[in-house]
């Protein structure tokens, strides 16, 4: 152990995710699976595809042997509606704190037994990716959380969210811009649109930065675009920014800002547009589809959809033992996961 200062223990030399990448590599089936998916998830933000995109799933990953059954279980249904939707599970593996106390993700805390051991938790996180990417044909969805560790995944990743207390951060901001696949740039939870859409202009264009050790120089991401997911005032109360209204001020705000490409947003079911009551998700996604229906401006805006969803509805404390259901934000259940997807593919 190596004791810089009083205030901060350097305690383990991290592998880089090169040296990762070559201890645990990927086979030619799983590199071909991606690449295929990125160009479709891509062609759908060009306004090449006209499918409506869901990137679904649990609020957390913290169980590989439950992600992977809610996998199978989706992958199936995702065949079944393939004509009309593109499905990117949320595989969220780190989970932002507003505090910074409480369950922080798999790479803090991989299982009962490793704590606090993070290689550990880095090497699960890439397991459970590999694994969803070989046995279910899915790439997946994560949040860029810790910009320095994307590089761990991005092999492996078709979608990145950065969250509502990290899209005003620089260093996100410009990591977002050289990642090579579609982010996704949450309103802040004050719900001020016009910090989401610096964020945008930040993030198409291109940089040049420090970065885990070295100088790299990006050329900005044009799939860079925007999710709504609600916002809270200053006294703490919820408010929705899903509605006919929020959709228009956001196409509007995209036309003042004319040097973006590919003008998009998806719509975050959950959080404050539903005020965290997840059964208000299947509600919310049908009221943005009408609006899509009523506008063809909005449907040609409207990419998609983020929703909540695991084997069991609703939530529980760490430890609770009910098997698929949620230790953070309470999901839709599977069953009413399922009949949404197929209602929305029946409005698409």
């Amino acid at each position: 152990m190596i004791t810089m200062d009083m205030q901060m223990e350097f305690f383990r030399k991290m592998p880089t995710p090169q040296e990762l990448k070559t201890k645990f590599p990927l086979n030619a089936r799983v590199a071909a699976i991606k690449e295929e998916r990125d160009q479709q998830i891509a062609d759908i933000f060009a306004g090449k595809d006209d499918r409506l995109l869901l990137i679904i799933g649990p609020c957390s990953a913290d169980s590989e042997d439950a992600v992977l059954d809610y996998l199978y279980r989706l992958a199936k249904v995702a065949d079944r509606v393939k004509d009309k939707i593109f499905i990117i599970p949320r595989v969220y593996t780190n989970k932002p704190r507003t505090t910074g106390l409480g369950y922080k993700g798999m790479l803090h805390q991989p299982d009962p037994d490793a704590k606090e051991d993070m290689l550990t938790g880095i090497i699960a996180i890439r397991e459970m990716h590999t694994r969803a990417v070989r046995e279910t044909g899915f790439t997946c969805a994560e949040e860029m959380l810790y910009p320095e560790n994307h590089r761990y995944l991005s092999d492996l990743l078709a979608y990145v969210a950065v969250g509502a207390r990290s899209v005003e951060d620089q260093q996100h901001r410009i990591v977002a811009s050289g990642i090579g696949i579609p982010a996704g740039m949450k309103n802040p939870t004050s719900g001020d649109i016009s910090v989401m859409m610096n964020s945008l202009i930040a993030a198409q264009h291109g940089h040049t930065f420090l970065y885990r050790g070295w100088e790299v120089k990006t050329a900005g991401n044009p799939l860079a675009h925007a999710i709504l997911r609600g916002y809270v005032n200053q006294y703490g109360r919820t408010f929705p920014n899903y509605h006919y209204e929020d959709l228009q001020g956001l196409l509007d705000a995209y036309h003042e800002k004319a040097e973006l490409k590919n003008p998009a947003v998806i719509v975050d079911t959950n959080h404050c547009n539903s005020g965290k009551r997840w059964q208000e998700q299947v509600r919310i996604a049908k009221d943005v589809m009408h609006s899509c229906r009523v506008s063809a401006d909005i449907n040609q805006l409207v990419k998609g959809f983020m929703i909540e969803s695991y084997l069991k509805d609703g939530n529980q404390p760490i430890g609770g033992g009910c098997y698929g259901q949620s230790i953070t934000d309470p999901c839709l259940g599977w069953d009413k996961s399922k009949a949404l997807i197929y209602g929305l593919a029946e409005m698409v």
